[in-house]
């Protein structure tokens, strides 16, 4: 039964309050965090690939994937509200789900937070490598992408992917307080950049290009949900911040709901605006369709501007996810599940050497490895992780009905169920080799597990 063990409510509340992380964010802090975190790759780079999937149905795609995020966040938004400690659904599943399963969890979130912020710095480099062509200036070939992404080109390492990830390290390494201002500010930058894309776009809208709406029917929309799942990623990053909240069981609901809420709607009007400018046909292997469709209606001045708007919006994913990454570090660190150097925080209060473990290893990756291998494993991951916070909900309410809820998951065990439902199906429309990586990483995490973590748990050296 030591594999099931749980931590007490208590006790963990009463370790945050002594952590040493500092309490500074509001809710306008995490509705931007969520929306810092979610608007980025997603809907600059992948919604060309999800248009050549579904067409114009991509806006339905959206929807689709937005019920499952938004049925697995009202989930999150009552954890989040029971129990504000640093770690987000790893913390939540070792109070409810016991110490394996916590583990489990904590090792899939690595691997979702640390591969979406490869992935999005693998974006950022196409974007910045366009912006500087536009001068006239270009990085040499052989680093400008990783091995294999280009097929018939030699490249062996994607330079300015690894130099943004050791960039926004150094800033996160400065403190929570002004990496949030950092953030706030590319945030405000990058969602003025959509609204100016909506405003000059919808002029050049041609109805026709709707037609056919659906060309490849119900399984070309559920196979781009899968796909653009990817561009809601973040939002339960904000979890990861819950002991550096002024008030999070207000605040934390606020930022979950609010900052995916604010997205789903920009996601939807720019789909629709997008693929009514240009055939969804001409998407096919183009990794920056918004600014193209504003250069295909003869906006050439204003798809500067996106590709400006992609590279802060890009920026602040890293960002976030970076944040979430070391904070999930820091809270296993803590428990003894992982070694206690990762819990160590420097002066500004940021648990340092997770920060710079997970900037240097996925700075790696994201150099190496191309963009589509990390997208699919990072949507798998994040769709787990998902699954198991629905469950979670459900088994609460048995154990612990006692327990105070600042915030309600409606329509329990109803809601649960239908994020489980609508998760597990975007699961199935995953790649083979998707699901063996996952599986082979799961497998890598028990072994870990078993041969270190189960030992060094802090429960276990308590009792």
């Amino acid at each position: 039964m030591s594999l099931f063990r749980t931590k007490d409510f208590d006790a963990m509340r009463a370790a945050s309050a002594t952590g040493g992380l500092k309490k500074v964010l509001g809710p306008v802090d995490l509705v931007l965090m969520g929306i810092g975190a979610i608007v980025g790759t997603g809907i600059f780079v992948l919604t060309g690939s999800g248009a050549t999937t579904a067409g114009p149905a991509l806006a339905l795609s959206f929807v689709v994937a937005a019920f499952a995020c938004g049925f697995a966040a009202l989930c999150y938004a009552e954890f989040a509200s029971i129990l504000p400690v640093a770690g987000g659904i790893y913390t939540y599943s070792y109070a409810i789900l016991g110490e394996l399963v916590a583990w489990m969890i904590g090792w899939d979130l690595i691997l979702e937070y640390g591969l979406v912020t490869s992935a999005v710095s693998v974006g950022w480099s196409g974007y910045f490598q366009s912006l500087l062509s536009g001068f006239g200036l270009h990085i040499p070939v052989a680093l400008s992408a990783a091995p294999g992404a280009i097929p018939g080109v030699t490249t062996f390492f994607n330079l300015p992917a690894f130099v943004i990830m050791m960039l926004l390290t150094v800033m996160l390494s400065l403190g929570v307080r002004e990496s949030a201002r950092i953030n706030n500010i590319m945030v405000v930058v990058k969602i003025s950049v959509v609204l100016l894309f909506i405003f000059v776009g919808v002029r050049h809208v041609a109805p026709a290009n709707w037609h056919p709406f659906m060309p490849y029917g119900v399984n070309g929309v559920m196979s781009a949900a899968a796909l653009v799942f990817f561009a809601f990623i973040g939002f339960d990053a904000v979890t990861t911040a819950a002991e550096e909240v002024k008030n999070p069981k207000r605040d934390l609901p606020i930022g979950i709901i609010g900052s995916l809420a604010v997205c789903t709607v920009l996601y939807v009007i720019v789909t629709v605006i997008m693929t009514g400018i240009v055939p969804f046909t001409q998407f096919k292997g183009i990794d920056h369709p918004v600014s193209l469709a504003l250069q295909f209606a003869g906006e050439n001045w204003f798809a500067g501007f996106v590709d400006l708007g992609a590279i802060l919006g890009m920026s602040t994913v890293i960002l976030v996810m970076a944040f979430g990454q070391s904070r999930v570090l820091y809270a296993m660190s803590r428990d003894g599940l992982l070694p206690k150097k990762l819990s160590a925080l420097n002066g500004a209060g940021t648990p340092i050497v997770a920060t710079w473990l997970v900037g240097i290893v996925f700075g790696l990756l994201g150099a190496l490895v191309p963009l589509q291998v990390l997208g699919e494993l990072a949507n798998i991951g994040t769709l787990a992780a998902f699954c198991l916070v629905s469950l979670a909900v459900i088994v609460l309410r048995k154990q612990r009905p006692d327990l105070p809820r600042a915030f309600r998951c409606p329509g329990v065990p109803v809601i649960p169920v239908l994020a489980i439902l609508f998760c597990g199906a975007l699961m199935i429309f995953l790649s083979a080799v998707t699901w063996i990586a996952f599986t082979v990483w799961l497998l890598i995490g028990l072994v870990v597990y078993f041969t270190y973590a189960r030992h060094h748990s802090a429960l276990n050296q308590a009792n």
